[in-house]
């Protein structure tokens, strides 16, 4: 008799891809500082709220934040000089939703960088969601609602004009620099999800 006789290889369900991802990719390897308090740039607070199709709250769910710096320079890809010395700047974070189905981050507000065809982008994240019920990660993107830079966005172009509401973070009203946007993963006012 060998090990693998006394293994059950009862297939399971395939339709979730359950909480282990978020109980294995959350809690310590949470990041909610994208950008630390030395970077230079804009501070920006930015607020997420993920829900259901049927408008209620995901507390389940992990968003992972790309973003440039205020230069225009995602991490690794431009030159260091001008870097301040003790800053952290990531450009990435990850946190798990709460009961209410949202989380926060701390960065700055992107720079521009290169579209296609010598454009350039207006600022933005670019979001990846994980939530039970997804057998695939969502990507979106989040743009700040009222930026003037968003007219000439090649990507945001690409969506149409009743739909780019759903990726404009809003400002947070009281709060200065602060951001906010939910993203309904089905139904009515469905976010605007990238197929890549």
């Amino acid at each position: 008799m060998t090990v693998r006789d006394n293994i059950d290889l009862t297939p399971i369900p395939s339709q979730t891809v359950g909480p282990y991802f978020h109980l294995g990719l959350t809690d310590a390897r949470s990041i909610s500082c994208i950008a630390g308090p030395k970077i230079p740039g804009e501070r920006v607070w930015l607020t997420f709220r993920v829900l259901d199709g049927d408008g209620v709250p995901v507390p389940d769910a992990m968003i992972e934040v790309w973003q440039a710096d205020s230069e225009g320079r995602y991490v690794d890809s431009g030159p260091k000089e001008g870097t301040v010395p003790g800053a952290a700047f990531r450009g990435f974070g990850r946190m798990p939703t709460g009961e209410d189905g949202s989380c926060d981050f701390v960065t700055i507000k992107p720079g521009r960088v290169p579209g296609p065809g010598d454009t350039l982008q207006a600022p933005h994240f670019n979001i990846w969601i994980l939530a039970r019920g997804l057998l695939k990660a969502l990507c979106s993107r989040v743009y700040f609602a009222g930026e003037p830079a968003n007219a000439d966005d090649p990507v945001l172009a690409l969506v149409a004009k009743d739909r780019r509401a759903t990726l404009l973070a809003q400002p947070v009203p009281g709060r200065s620099n602060a951001w906010s946007l939910e993203i309904r993963l089905s139904g009515e006012d469905e976010t605007v999800f990238f197929d890549v």
